[in-house]
């Protein structure tokens, strides 16, 4: 983690935790016997992983409601007891987890909605008139969320990127996304994007027939907020192809058909086999949206 200059005191301390987080899980994965040492940058060895100093608040432009959030995180970080390992581990990634959600409200919308099923979301800039282009960069990480803002990418660090960058994603070029997306209006978005809510197998309890439904719609359409009311939106749903307001909810997830966009790669044991994507495209920003069937 290399902190730039013009990043905010939030900024550097969700930075710190991610990567911590990585670090720790990266090591409890590892199975390595070495003594870890977290914390305020008195750690010592190559696994001590230093604080930023810059994500204490002090002097001018700290204040309000981010001073009282900066106190908050890193009084229950300094609380956090660094043994036993995987108990650290758990309660370090719930804090930044639970760090997000209060950042704002949109952090919030997507860790309720996406965060237990396996998803990919990510928001890039709008860089390109042909913005299948910045859909590319998006999927292989090589562009950053323009405002800061949550990321859900459980493969960030599988070290199987070395191999297949995009992972879980083998796109196809720029120039082929309009032989696999299809238009869509704003509320079929919404329902697609509150879908992905739902397992592709055994899902317990169909968005359509939650209790709380409402509440899903609710989060899906302020994630699509963030694109504004002139925002498009594509999906690979094949139930798309001849209707750009299909009805998502009553089938649910595991009835959709796409064009895939996963790679037919088998990686420890795991086969990619379902997916459907929604891609919401502004004059600025690009956002993709992916339900991955894993089995």
């Amino acid at each position: 983690m290399n902190p730039s200059t013009d990043q905010s005191s939030l900024d550097l301390l969700d930075a710190y935790l991610e990567t911590l987080s990585d670090h720790l899980r990266d090591g409890h994965s590892h199975g390595h016997g070495h003594d870890h040492s977290y914390g305020h940058g008195h750690g010592h060895g190559a696994d001590a992983l230093p604080f930023p100093e810059r994500a204490v608040p002090v002097g001018p432009g700290v204040g309000g409601e981010d001073e009282e959030l900066l106190a908050w995180v890193l009084g229950r970080f300094s609380g956090i007891r660094r043994e036993p390992k995987d108990t650290f581990l758990l309660e370090a990634s719930s804090l930044l987890q639970e760090f997000r959600s209060r950042r704002n409200l949109w952090n919030a919308a997507a860790l309720r909605l996406l965060d237990d099923p396996y998803t990919f979301v990510a928001t890039g800039p709008r860089q390109h008139e042909d913005w299948a282009h910045d859909v590319l960069a998006l999927m292989h990480r090589s562009v950053p969320d323009p405002r800061g803002w949550l990321r859900l990418d459980r493969d960030r660090t599988n070290p199987v990127r070395h191999s297949v960058p995009a992972y879980p994603f083998d796109p196809p070029a720029a120039s082929r996304f309009s032989d696999r997306l299809y238009r869509l209006e704003r509320e079929a978005a919404v329902a697609a994007l509150a879908v992905m809510a739902e397992e592709w197998q055994a899902e317990p309890a169909p968005v359509r027939s939650r209790p709380d439904r409402d509440a899903v719609l609710a989060d899906a359409r302020m994630l699509l907020d963030r694109y504004g009311p002139a925002a498009r939106y594509w999906t690979n749903a094949t139930a798309a192809a001849s209707d750009p307001a299909p009805d998502f909810l009553t089938p649910g997830l595991s009835a959709q058909r796409s064009h895939g966009f996963l790679t037919g790669e088998y990686v420890n044991g795991i086969d990619l086999l379902d997916d459907l994507g929604l891609i919401a495209v502004s004059e600025n920003e690009v956002g993709v949206f992916w339900s991955i069937g894993a089995y």
